[in-house]
């Protein structure tokens, strides 16, 4: 029997198929559990193409791509698809959310308490960010598939690699999602929380090369690589340009994230590797932010001078992870996932995201696409947790938009 009811009511639509909450449950505590940080989505693609076939998928209808061969970092598997052809005559609808959890949530043991769900080792984040996304999206493909419950065509989206930069949106074929006209997309925050715009993203590595000399017996011969980009960090930092940045009106932020060098004390470093980032929603004063990390390298490179008149050399490279957007209210998948969460009895929060999400890119391609919350707090840190009630509401708008059933 299905886990829910077609009969018609006194609005003449049909009554919300309801979602299993027991199993919904269950699948997102295995997939929490799942080591799978970005590049490493293998195992947990494989646990949604168990569960998928499980649930009656035939195997034609699910598809990977080689996305993870033409990422900066690599990886072992693609992006997943499933594609349903609709039971009724409806414009296709795309669910996606990403495999990924960032590397502090490999090892999760996730429990149950108190309404909410956390992890047992106090050492790991819980992975609720994104693996409550894939559960929901998993858990209305399921409900589809074992109860054949009718829907218009269906995309089903599971990214990789969206926590090092949305590499798996971004290299995505249009051509597998088969040209969804309206698109729904589930990541972090409240099920009532819909994010119709996110911020760009720009990534840079820098490479400070020195001279090394005796620390102890000729540092005035060497030329730190250290000093340099510490003058670098301090000149940002004193003048606005690192951490959150406004200027004139303009928003931004900026980090320098990751910094390695050196390997003893006894010897001035000639070596050091640099990641950092620069937001805006503002895509011409992002390009600013850029610009002014830019130049205070440049200026700290003239600074750090050896007794022979050497300095150091920078090796810059950058690029643009994901640009920014903003929907238009009255983007038919905005409206149609306002219904879908009123049908709940709940109110649409309409949101602006300071982070990057999957929807950056498939909304770049020509797909728009609005951001559903799944109940997750704390995301990318240890204290981490789900809200259960939280999460069954993501689950049930998923299975409503999947279905068609929000009117």
């Amino acid at each position: 029997m299905p886990s829910s009811t077609t009969q018609r009511q006194g609005n003449h639509l049909p009554a919300p198929f309801r979602h299993d909450r027991q199993a919904a449950l269950k699948l997102v505590m295995e997939l929490m559990a799942i080591r799978g940080k970005s590049g490493d989505e293998a195992e947990t693609a494989q646990h949604v193409i168990q569960t998928l076939r499980a649930a009656g998928a035939p195997a034609r209808a699910i598809h990977t791509d080689a996305a993870h061969r033409r990422t900066p970092i690599g990886g072992d598997h693609g992006n997943l698809v499933l594609r349903l052809p609709g039971t009724t005559r409806a414009p296709r609808r795309m669910l996606s959310a990403h495999l990924d959890t960032v590397p502090i949530c490999v090892g999760s043991q996730p429990v149950r308490r108190n309404g909410r769900i956390v992890s047992a080792d106090p050492a790991t984040g819980l992975g609720a960010d994104d693996r409550a996304g894939v559960a929901a999206t998993l858990t209305a493909a399921v409900e589809i598939l074992r109860n054949k419950l009718p829907h218009p065509p269906l995309t089903f989206c599971w990214f990789v690699q969206e926590e090092v930069g949305l590499h798996g949106a971004r290299q995505i074929r249009k051509s597998m999602l088969a040209r969804p006209q309206l698109a729904f997309n589930w990541d972090g925050g409240s099920a009532s929380k819909l994010t119709i715009g996110a911020t760009g993203g720009y990534r840079i590595v820098i490479e400070i090369e020195g001279l090394a000399s005796h620390a102890g017996g000729a540092p005035e011969l060497g030329v730190s690589a250290i000093a340099i980009a510490a003058l670098a960090i301090a000149d940002l930092q004193d003048n606005g340009w690192h951490g959150q940045i406004s200027k004139k009106g303009k928003q931004g932020t900026s980090n320098v994230g990751v910094i390695q060098g050196g390997d003893a004390t006894n010897v001035v470093t000639d070596h050091v590797f640099i990641r950092a980032e620069a937001r805006s929603h503002d895509r011409q004063f992002r390009r600013t932010i850029v610009k002014e990390i830019k130049q205070a390298f440049q200026r700290a490179l003239k600074k750090v001078v050896s007794a022979k008149g050497k300095r150091g050399r920078m090796n810059w490279t950058g690029r643009l992870d994901y640009d920014s957007f903003q929907l238009q209210t009255s983007e038919p998948c905005v409206l149609v996932a306002q219904s879908a969460v009123r049908s709940l009895g709940l109110e649409p929060e309409l949101a602006i995201a300071n982070g990057g999400l999957d929807a950056n890119w498939t909304t770049r391609h020509g797909i728009p696409t609005v951001s559903l919350g799944c109940g997750q707090l704390n995301a990318h840190t240890v204290n981490e947790q789900l809200d259960v009630a939280q999460f069954h509401n993501a689950c049930q708008v998923a299975l409503t938009l999947a279905t068609g059933t929000e009117e």
